[in-house]
């Protein structure tokens, strides 16, 4: 598994999506009490960015339709989102959150 440098940890404001690309891939990388998460940035019900929308109990909303993810799992919890998006491996090193695109989980 191949992990890339997404960001500095200190640049994550706690609840805050952070958009990166890792190539080619747009991931959405979040911070929040339960440890830092990474997630496909694109709604798997419609093709728009969950990095602009809200972050609360560790669910990334879709600020388009209100679709929420669970960070850890990727799974939509209601409508209209029905199919899961791919959330990925997070490692830290002193401050820099790397992640692996080529890994889903």
């Amino acid at each position: 598994m191949s992990f890339l440098r997404a960001c500095a940890l200190s640049e994550l404001a706690e609840d805050v999506p952070k958009r990166v690309d890792l190539n080619g891939v747009p991931v959405s990388v979040v911070r929040t009490d339960e440890g830092v998460f990474a997630i496909n940035d694109i709604c798997s019900h419609a093709n728009v960015s969950l990095s602009e929308g809200e972050v609360e109990d560790c669910m990334i909303e879709c600020w388009l339709h209100g679709s929420s993810f669970d960070l850890r799992t990727g799974k939509p919890s209601g409508l209209p989102a029905t199919k899961p998006v791919a959330v990925y491996p997070v490692k830290i090193e002193g401050d820099d959150v790397l992640v692996s695109v080529n890994q889903e989980s």
